[in-house]
């Protein structure tokens, strides 16, 4: 009630318009179009890769597949995450920019539109990002996050930029890059996500936790996938290849160990922090494969795909569900069968991508991996079914509580008594 009196009052004072300094979340906009466009793209890709269907030439390779997965669903995700409030017009820019991005590269890839389009959308998220989020960072680790958000935008701009001068052969080496960027994402966000909130329920439980965001262990990852990035770009030389694989190994290697630190099978009635370990899991075991891989020469993609289907999958789905879910006020421990839908399916998903890893490459892999990814859709119908479900009575008005990292909020949630 006193929301529409809200908005009526601002329309009266503007003339029945709305207010232009009205400032909406990112992640109002951003998270259900990329569910939406997830829903969308995933069994298109497939159908185009496979040639059941013409009407999407963009998606019928795999570089056309990679780019609108991690540049059209995961970046729209992070534009969600990490926007915050802003001002109605530039949301509504933004927003703009990559629907026009999304509609010119799937009719014409290869058209200056496209280009211009997803250059401009990543070009201003940017600038959006490193204003908002590099003054806030003290620290030097903090820095990790502007700086690795930035590079995932340039990298988006290059692969665009690459085929009209002349570098397209570049494409599929820009996208391993861009995929290893979105992994030391996940693992810095993962930490500040996951710790926090471990805490808070281990202290609930009456005990405690003290291997929380683990400093040192996190600035071990960033040198290690800042290595792995930098060799990315040059694996195919003899002495770089061993030095990106090392370095992939030991990222896998120190993640795990961070993640076991946290005890998360101590914890009780929180299915949804499994799911977030279960993303993180798929995380570390991604990138030790993947450092495999390099070593032996052998699986690369196949490698990649633990890190994209089963750690960006889980990780992005979980963090949208837990943002509609403490927007709706409800407490995941009194609703936890959307939680447990999810960590059921990606989990299976993810064992059953492992399962194929050896035949990825195959036109019938491209039909599994298609199903794969379809059901993971389906489980964000199920998700929010079973958050709908929830009795109005475990909703409540509860008290607020906010783990921040100097005043910027990392986790909100519910305080329940």
């Amino acid at each position: 009630m006193h929301d529409h009196q809200a908005g009526s009052d601002g329309s009266a004072r503007y003339g029945g318009k709305v207010n232009p300094r009205r400032r909406v979340a990112g992640n109002t906009v951003f998270f259900p179009a990329a569910t939406l466009y997830a829903i969308f793209i995933l069994p298109a890709s497939v159908f185009a890769m496979l040639g059941f269907t013409g009407a999407l030439p963009a998606l019928a390779s795999p570089s056309g597949h990679a780019h609108e997965m991690l540049f059209g669903f995961a970046l729209a995700v992070v534009a969600g995450n990490q926007l915050g409030p802003m001002p109605l017009p530039r949301l509504a820019l933004l927003a703009g920019l990559w629907v026009v991005a999304r509609g010119a590269f799937l009719s014409a890839p290869q058209s200056m539109t496209a280009a211009a389009a997803n250059i401009a959308f990543a070009a201003l998220l940017a600038a959006h990002l490193a204003a908002r989020l590099l003054g806030a960072a003290k620290k030097l680790r903090n820095q990790a996050l502007p700086l690795v958000l930035t590079a995932i935008c340039a990298s988006s701009i290059a692969f665009q930029l690459a085929p009209h001068a002349g570098f397209a052969s570049t494409g599929h080496t820009i996208v391993t890059v861009a995929v290893l960027l979105f992994a030391l994402l996940m693992l810095f966000m993962g930490g500040r996500l996951i710790a926090p909130t471990v805490t808070g329920q281990f202290y609930r439980q009456g005990g405690k936790l003290d291997a929380r965001v683990q400093p040192r262990i996190e600035g071990g990852l960033i040198v290690a996938m800042a290595i792995a990035i930098a060799t990315a770009m040059f694996a195919s030389e003899p002495p770089l290849d061993m030095l990106a694989a090392a370095a992939t190994t030991v990222a896998g290697a120190l993640s795990a160990v961070r993640l076991l630190r946290w005890r998360l099978w101590a914890l009780h009635g929180r299915p949804d922090l499994l799911c977030l370990a279960a993303g993180y899991a798929w995380l570390a075991i991604g990138l030790l494969l993947y450092g495999a891989a390099l070593a032996t020469g052998r699986y690369q993609t196949a490698a990649l795909h633990i890190i994209t289907v089963g750690a960006l999958g889980t990780l992005t789905l979980n963090v949208m569900v837990m943002t509609w879910t403490l927007k709706a006020r409800q407490d995941p421990r009194t609703c936890p069968r959307a939680s447990v839908c999810n960590a059921s399916h990606r989990c299976g998903d993810a064992g059953a991508c492992a399962g194929e890893f050896r035949c990825l490459r195959s036109a019938g892999a491209a039909a599994t991996r298609g199903a794969l990814l379809e059901r993971g859709v389906r489980v964000a119908q199920q998700l929010m079914d079973s958050l709908r479900a929830c009795p109005d009575a475990e909703r409540g008005r509860h008290a607020r509580y906010c783990f921040t990292d100097r005043g910027h909020p990392i986790l909100c949630g519910v305080q329940i008594p």
